[in-house]
């Protein structure tokens, strides 16, 4: 791609100047363009110049030199700005590289991604090279800076010091800090995170919260703090109460929060005039999920169905995003200066693009999607290896002597239950829904472990390196079936297994850190649709298995969880009962 890196150079800029004098022909003419003016909210026509990858000019001139310039007629198609997605996790067995591949053939031409498994997988100079790696693709790839682990690591103090805060908000392609998952301990006494937030401030980057269920008080003492935009909404009311408090509100449209519609239907009552603060997310939904569902185009039918003008609904999946980044001089319009991300559509209604240009190359042409229009990631390169463990489970590993373990009420909420079962059995009675799990650090060096309730009924072993920390997760209810899943996983050099009465019957290879498979989307999709309807088959009786293991350790959801440190009681912020070293 031609631009370099996070901005153009002055020899760039006057080039894209002299396109304009007439010295140096535009790349591109789309002539005749009826467009949506995400500034007026108004569809207007106009011919638009575009120089390699930037728009130069939108009006009713036609350029006075245009040899070798590609015309493109776009009468009866109607133009609006390539979509943002504010909040991605890239890393749902999927990759960064491949999620944006993806992306891009759906019209979502930005994602602004979380940097937690870098932080988790790569030492920061090959993070950044691998950030600054990801700028030579045709879409436009922001991060966000972490300011804690969404964990209980064991050294929390040596994941994240402020050095290593501070680095990553210096950087370009890092647009903000947060979520703020830890905002318990910001108002309460964490000093060094506030302290990070007041930086993210200073930079003129933004502060993302993350507050589910919080009251107006809380979100006003965190507005004070410094937080400017939070995606945690599940009804209308609580989006409006964020929108009244001067919040930016994405609403989202995910595998384990499915909310836009409901509350854009509840939100009708509120008699909204203004929708300049929402945005719209998908929050890093399975793989599964954007097949059925789709990406940004998908949350734009929905919002236009459900009574949102048309043209509001298009701004919302694109310059109100760029906007709360401070990116509006490069993203999110139709407009001279901007990056050409540019989605064709066949009716104002239908946001699924017919046709995609991403930083001036096209991306989809009339329904055919363009060939190698991404460049490979070297991925050894950048430390991305398959997972090498040296050690294995044993049995006195597993002889699990617990009181309690974590009974499912969710997908991903857990409380605890007081345990009646012998811990010395190979095999758990079939009789109730009760599997051993542990959670065993990726060197061997400690464990915790308990009884989990509701994730299966019969499923002999599941061995999994994905997890929220980059340890390996071990279930099931047969001791012997565990360690052949985590046998086999050991030899693909990471990934998530299936073992039952002796046999693996499933296994997806994640080569990528044990976190993310090497694997085109599409064929993620295959492989997390077949594991879903295995775990079904065992007993899992909710929606979305992946992020029950990506979350069994994550400390920002109640009530109980399995982590490094031990078993947390999240509410009182209390490890229970500690890992143990082996």
């Amino acid at each position: 791609m031609q631009e370099h890196l996070y901005r153009w150079r002055n020899k760039q800029l006057r080039e894209h100047v002299a396109v304009i004098d007439g010295k140096i022909s535009p790349t591109i003419v789309l002539k005749d363009a009826t467009f949506l003016n995400v500034y007026l909210k108004k569809w207007q026509t106009a011919n638009i110049w575009i120089y390699e990858d930037r728009i130069v000019f939108v009006g009713e001139d036609m350029p006075r030199k245009m040899r070798n310039t590609e015309i493109v007629d776009c009468s009866g198609e109607y133009l609006v700005p390539g979509y943002v997605e504010p909040h991605s996790h890239p890393f749902q067995l999927y990759n960064p590289h491949s999620l944006a591949e993806y992306a891009l053939k759906k019209g979502t031409t930005t994602l602004v991604n979380d940097n937690l498994m870098l932080l988790l997988l790569l030492k920061k100079k090959k993070a950044f090279s691998f950030i600054d790696s990801l700028q030579d693709t045709p879409a436009s790839l922001f991060w966000w800076a972490r300011f804690d682990s969404q964990s209980a690591l064991r050294e929390e103090e040596e994941f994240l010091d402020s050095e290593e805060v501070l680095d990553w908000l210096n950087h370009e392609a890092v647009i903000q800090g947060g979520e703020l998952t830890n905002w318990p301990e910001i108002l309460k006494e964490d000093d060094l995170s506030l302290y990070w937030m007041q930086e993210t401030k200073r930079l003129r980057k933004s502060v993302e919260g993350h507050f589910p269920g919080a009251s107006i008080r809380t979100l006003s003492k965190m507005k004070l703090l410094g937080a400017d935009g939070d995606h945690e909404s599940i009804s209308a009311k609580e989006l409006y109460l964020r929108l009244q408090l001067g919040y930016y509100a994405a609403i989202r449209h995910s595998s384990i929060r499915p909310d836009l519609r409901n509350i854009l239907k509840e939100l009708m009552d509120y008699d909204v005039k203004v929708w300049d603060y929402m945005l719209f997310t998908t929050d890093g939904a399975t793989p599964s999920f954007y097949e059925e569902e789709g990406m940004i185009e998908r949350c734009i039918e929905i919002a236009i169905k459900e009574g949102v003008p048309v043209e509001e609904a298009y701004a919302m999946a694109s310059i109100n995003a760029a906007k709360y980044f401070n990116l509006d001089h490069r993203l999110g319009s139709i407009a001279p200066g901007r990056t050409a991300h540019i989605n064709f559509l066949s009716s104002k209604e239908n946001p699924l693009p017919t046709s995609v240009m991403a930083k001036g190359k096209w991306i989809v042409r009339n329904g055919e999607a363009a060939n190698d229009y991404m460049k490979p990631v070297d991925w050894p390169a950048y430390d991305f290896n398959p997972l090498k463990l040296d050690w294995e489970p044993n049995a006195d590993d597993l002889h699990i002597s617990m009181p309690f373990g974590m009974e499912m009420i969710s997908d991903v909420l857990l409380k605890p239950y007081a345990v009646k079962t012998e811990s010395n059995k190979n095999l758990l009675s079939r009789s109730n829904n009760e599997a051993y799990v542990l959670l065993m650090d990726k060197e061997g060096k400690w464990l915790t472990s308990t009884y989990i309730k509701g994730f299966t009924d019969s499923l002999g072993g599941l061995a999994s390196s994905y997890s929220n920390t980059g340890d390996v997760i071990l279930l099931g209810k047969k001791k012997s079936d565990i360690q052949l899943a985590f046998q086999r996983m050991k030899e693909l050099g990471g990934g998530i297994v299936l073992a039952h009465k002796g046999e693996i019957i499933f296994e997806l290879p994640l080569r990528l850190q044990g976190v993310m498979a090497n694997l085109k989307m599409e064929d993620v999709i295959e492989k997390e649709r077949e594991l879903k309807k295995l775990l079904q088959e065992f007993g899992y009786t909710f929606g979305d298995p992946v992020y029950t293991l990506l979350f069994l350790s994550s400390t920002h959801l109640p009530y109980i969880r399995i982590t490094p440190s031990g078993i947390v009681d999240v509410m009182k912020k209390e490890i229970l009962f500690p890992s143990i070293m082996r």
